[in-house]
């Protein structure tokens, strides 16, 4: 199940949204006392449609992330109460479990593979890579981490982590929220009309992003990179990167926009994962915007404690963008992807990050977007026959350069690229500065055109998005294979 699905919307959704109202009411009129608000009966609805959700399509593997939890659950407790040595002991077992149920469902074929390559004769186990499970490894390792270091409370309730990790919102494909983000709201969290409407607000807006344009870039992208990859000309490799680069982008923010926005309507306040990355004037800015949960968690996990940029930086950078490539995908090509931004991030350090000042904007904003439109051949293409011809293409080493049919998708679909190009900036934000400066004497009146903004473009994504989902057949969004 995905949310840009109609079950979803017109099913799921409503039947969560009544479950939960009632589990509102239990727990306001019931459980509750003076001095205490209770949250059992919403997280109960909660953990409950989270397990109907992700076992949706492969049922089996529920039971799997629940051993996940109740391995983290036994570990967190048991980090708690050691001391010294033996709370180290303890993280570290927690941590070795996490990546061996990783490594096992992720890379295992990937590394039998590549024991065959060199002459050892490792059958690949073929293991189904299970959804979702980069995302719920990476906060069950962010969860016993911040115990270890006493950054969050331990959680003594196996049920309060399993709604945690297993929070339908954020399950599958992100953000990766951390425990710290949202433990007090498990049990202490009051839903206001306005954290309802912005989460409704803060949803339709992914559910735009997903269907409106990314799904449409998906069959530009496909058609030019996919199914005409043979006949591929530089026009046409410069179109289709372009139509994946927005592809990916509006794929994945608005599918965190969706989580947030449910998360919000639920009284949970996740961290934003996306600040308009395309507008970034350096790799290094690039990755303070793109995917803002996963560089923060290699950042403070693994960059820090490994020195920083104190010891060994250029190692310490190696590593984390060997990992962040690796953490994308069992495949060399994600390797690759992730060593090659990690080159620029240290040639940046001592380059263009010490005169960054000093160059146009322009000059700064043109390079950046160059290297990230590169990138994505890499990230695209797992088959290295494909690659080549992509690079070749995308270089001009090929026998045409232009094929008028290529154009013809290009001019096809001319707005949808002038709506990604504008969204892909922080209009919203223009607007609204524009709308608070118009109607700066009248409060009043700023509070109505918003409101009335804001209605109007909820109810026309709603329905532009259910005519395009109507009979869809390429829906499903990139991130959940990792």
């Amino acid at each position: 199940m995905v949310f840009s699905d109609l079950f979803f919307l017109f099913v799921f959704i409503p039947a969560f949204a009544l479950c939960y109202l009632i589990a509102n009411l239990v727990d306001s009129k019931l459980l509750s006392t003076l001095t205490h608000r209770s949250c059992l009966s919403k997280n109960i609805i909660i953990v409950l449609f989270s397990l109907i959700f992700y076992g949706w399509g492969e049922p089996i593997y529920v039971f799997l992330m629940i051993l996940c939890v109740l391995l983290n659950y036994i570990s967190g407790l048991s980090i708690s109460r050691q001391h010294g040595k033996s709370r180290k002991i303890a993280l570290i077992l927690g941590l070795i479990c996490n990546i061996l149920i990783l490594g096992i469902f992720k890379y295992a074929d990937f590394f039998a593979n590549i024991l065959c390559n060199i002459g050892l004769n490792v059958p690949a186990p073929n293991i189904a890579l299970p959804i979702g499970i980069s995302f719920y490894t990476f906060q069950s390792i962010s969860y016993l981490i911040d115990v270890y270091r006493n950054e969050s409370p331990v959680q003594k309730h196996f049920g309060n982590l399993l709604l945690y990790i297993s929070m339908f919102p954020q399950l599958v494909a992100g953000p990766i929220v951390r425990y710290d983000t949202i433990a007090r709201e498990i049990n202490d969290r009051k839903v206001s009309l306005n954290d309802i409407s912005e989460g409704v607000y803060r949803f339709l807006i992914g559910l735009g992003k997903k269907v409106i344009i990314a799904n449409q870039f998906s069959e530009v992208a496909d058609q030019l990179l996919l199914n005409g990859i043979n006949d591929l000309s530089t026009t046409g490799a410069w179109i289709g990167i372009l139509a994946f680069a927005f592809q990916i982008y509006f794929d994945f923010s608005g599918y965190s926009d969706m989580a947030i926005g449910m998360g919000r309507c639920m009284g949970f306040h996740f961290n934003e994962n996306f600040n308009h990355p395309y507008c970034s004037s350096s790799i290094t800015e690039f990755w303070r915007r793109w995917h803002i949960s996963l560089g923060s968690f290699f950042r403070d996990y693994v960059y820090i404690p490994l020195g920083g940029n104190r010891h060994h930086q250029f190692l310490n950078i190696f590593v984390v963008w060997f990992l962040t490539g690796m953490w994308h995908g069992a495949s060399w090509n994600f390797i690759f992807w992730g060593l090659y931004f990690g080159f620029f991030v240290m040639i940046e350090k001592y380059t263009i990050l010490r005169v960054i000042n000093k160059i146009p904007k322009v000059v700064l904003h043109t390079y950046c977007l160059l290297i990230v439109l590169f990138s994505w051949g890499l990230f695209y293409f797992d088959n290295f026959d494909n690659l080549i011809i992509f690079v070749n293409s995308f270089f001009g080493n090929t026998v045409h350069l232009s094929d008028i049919t290529e154009e013809s998708i290009f001019f096809n679909n001319f707005w949808l690229w002038i709506i990604a190009i504008i969204f892909s900036m922080p209009t919203r934000t223009y607007a609204s500065k524009l709308l608070s400066k118009s109607f700066a004497n009248n409060h009043s009146a700023l509070c109505w055109t918003k409101t009335s903004f804001r209605v109007v473009i909820s109810i026309s994504i709603l329905i532009l998005s259910v005519a395009l989902l109507v009979g869809a057949t390429n829906n499903a969004f990139i991130y959940t294979r990792f």
